[in-house]
């Protein structure tokens, strides 16, 4: 039995976005896999019993991308997306107990977040609504772009000022066809439907300076249409709303700052008579919208709401009264990263991954699903262990090792540092298919998630707030001081490290710690820095919103241009020894490719050893949910870099 390697990204596969039947006795839920001869991502449809009582079966073809799946209030229809006719994702429908699939959208953007109405006739999703400009398909004799907004583009989608997206209602019947509800230059998402059919809420930007400011506010609109009315007061960020039963009330998450970042997100629940917002989490001071984002709060009829929390490596979820009158409470716990969750009936079905797992359906204790078994059974996947590492002002650390595949007592193995991104995100006991690869290629992977990160008190993600204005030192600082703390730790704690043949590694924030890391310290002897931000003052204004970090750095960079160079890891590139190989995708819209080349240039100038590796037609997600035989070749790369340079003497 072997570790994983990289041609086994073709494997993986996963049961994910778990829904239950109105009367709670199946789930719907999708699963992916890869088609290695196309080079693309499947995945299909399928069923499960939550009593076990017969194994799932598949429902519907996966000859090409079925996904979203979602019952009809009276359980006798489901409704799902896919791009089965179409280039993009169309939405369909079909009976509950199998047949034909009817198609009733004919779009050319995709079709997302889908909701059917409470009487079941009509269904609600959002698109995008690309201008006619679009009809041209030679570039060269396309309007040139003109730009009066900021957000204009998203990464991994596009340009947006020309294609917003919207809310579109279409009859269950396909007697029409689909209305389109929203208009205007707004991005507009996160529908649901009132419980009595007469009203739509979802979340937008719609102030009239909507585009400069981080802020996104809650409004209804009915559901044949009309002037949106708004709910909340621009006073942070307002999405992924759900109406009570009752219609009384409607939940949400809530983010409680503008410009000033990071703060917790928070569930709360807003009075539709008197407008009253109750915050309901923040006695737990954790994380209460983990990333990547699952749902929205779910209601039960007993007034309470599910919702998910970060906790120190794993995802959880809580349960809490809407009134505000009792404390969260834990409902699912674990050493395990929550995929999926759904509630009807009074039953509760999740997904869940754990660092030796592929993501799996469950009924509470009971394992409905083993698709990833084919997968993991034949590997040998390597388990994390923990231990705490202090940093040099005594703060102490949460971190975890994964020996290499085949480890033998009493021998020595390079060791990997790898760095999260975000930074307000967290490594967590989750399948990671990175550390397997890592292992399987015999490294130790050591990972942690230092000062900055999420899962912990909201003071830990706030600790490299700044420099600018006193809210912390900035990046590069006590976050710097905790990942060499934690690689110091690991070389003492654990003899099988070999203290003289470490790496460094991570992606975005983690490739800008790496590059950083590099730049202040000899410590290891190799360096990949991905996707990294290297040179704030470009950033600024080439990425999709890096004008926003002034909530972290306290000031734009008109305001404070210091503060942007000292905190650039280019600034610091003639200290850089480390031979180092920097991984970009050409069409990565957050941290654009500029950030690699500048950075690459410095130090090919300064003969250093560099290598700058650009991958065509990906974004910032390539390591996620690129192309599959891009992360493929990604791996090969970055194996036979680290190889060369930790394994050849």
């Amino acid at each position: 039995m072997t570790g994983m390697v990289p041609q086994d990204v073709y494997d993986l596969t996963g049961a994910a976005d778990p829904r239950l039947s109105p009367d709670g006795r199946s789930v719907a839920f999708s699963v992916s896999r890869v088609d290695k001869e196309a080079g693309e991502y499947r995945s299909a449809v399928w069923l499960a019993p939550m009593d076990g009582s017969a194994p799932p079966r598949q429902f519907t073809s996966g000859a090409k991308r079925d996904h979203s799946p979602r019952w009809s209030p009276d359980g006798k229809q489901l409704s799902f997306v896919s791009n089965r006719e179409r280039d993009v994702g169309q939405l369909y429908v079909i009976p509950a107990d199998g047949g034909e699939p009817s198609r009733l959208t004919d779009l050319k953007e995709d079709v997302s977040q889908v909701a059917w109405s409470p009487d079941g006739t009509r269904l609600l999703f959002v698109s995008r609504v690309r201008d006619a400009s679009y009809e041209e398909e030679e570039d060269k004799k396309r309007a040139p772009r003109r730009l009066t907004r900021l957000h204009y583009k998203l990464d991994n989608v596009g340009w947006t000022f020309d294609r917003p997206q919207h809310l579109f209602v279409v009859p269950v019947d396909g007697s029409t066809e689909p209305t389109q509800l929203t208009s205007g230059e707004y991005e507009d998402s996160h529908p649901q439907w009132s419980p009595d059919g007469k009203r739509i809420v979802f979340s937008s930007s719609r102030e009239e300076d909507w585009d400069i400011s981080p802020v996104s506010d809650l409004y209804t609109i009915g559901s044949d249409g009309g002037d949106p009315v708004k709910l909340t007061a621009s006073d942070g960020g307002h999405d992924l709303p759900s109406w009570s039963p009752d219609g009384s009330t409607v939940a949400c998450t809530y983010y409680p700052a503008i410009f000033d970042d990071p703060k917790h997100v928070q569930i709360a629940a807003i009075d539709l008579t008197s407008g009253e917002r109750r915050v309901l989490t923040t006695s737990l001071d954790r994380n209460c919208s983990p990333y990547p984002e699952l749902r929205e709060p779910i209601w039960e009829a007993t007034g309470h709401v599910l919702f998910t929390v970060e906790d120190q490596g794993n995802s959880h979820l809580y349960r809490v009264r809407a009134d505000g009158t009792a404390q969260p409470e834990r409902v699912i716990g674990g050493d395990q990263v929550l995929t999926g969750i759904d509630a009807a009936a009074g039953r509760i079905v999740h997904a869940a991954s754990r660092p030796t797992t592929l993501s799996e359906i469950f009924a509470g204790d009971r394992q409905l699903t083993e698709v990833g078994k084919a997968f993991t059974e034949p590997r040998e996947l390597m388990a994390p262990e923990r231990f705490m590492a202090v940093s040099p002002d005594g703060t102490e650390v949460e971190a975890w090792v994964i020996r290499p595949a085949g480890f033998e007592e009493g021998k020595k193995y390079p060791a990997l540092l790898n760095i999260h991104g975000g930074p307000f995100t967290q490594y967590g006991n989750r399948f990671f298919d990175e550390f397997q690869v890592y292992a399987g290629a015999g490294y130790a992977v050591v990972y942690s998630n230092p000062r900055g990160s999420s899962g912990y008190s909201e003071a830990w993600g706030r600790a490299i707030r700044g420099p600018v204005g006193g809210g912390g030192p900035g990046w590069g600082t006590v976050d710097y001081e905790d990942c060499l703390a934690v690689i110091d730790e690991a070389v003492k704690r654990f003899e099988f490290i070999d203290a003289d043949r470490l790496g460094v590694m991570g992606g975005s924030y983690g490739g800008f710690m790496t590059s950083w890391i590099v730049g202040h310290t000899d410590r290891f002897q190799v360096g990949i820095s991905e996707r990294a931000v290297n040179q704030w003052v470009s950033m600024w204004g080439s990425s999709d919103f890096g004008w926003d970090f002034k909530g972290y750095i306290g000031a734009f960079l008109h305001e404070n241009f210091d503060a942007y160079v000292n905190m650039s890891p280019s600034t610091y590139a003639k200290e850089i020894t480390t031979p180092l190989l920097i991984l970009h995708s050409e069409n990565d819209l957050r941290c654009p490719i500029e950030q690699a080349e500048q950075l690459f240039v410095t130090l090919r100038l300064l003969k250093r050893e560099v290598e700058l590796v650009r991958f065509p037609a990906e974004s910032h997600e390539l390591s996620r949910s690129g192309n599959p035989g891009h992360r493929v070749t990604r791996f090969e790369i970055i194996l036979e870099w680290l190889d060369r340079h930790l394994k050849s003497n």
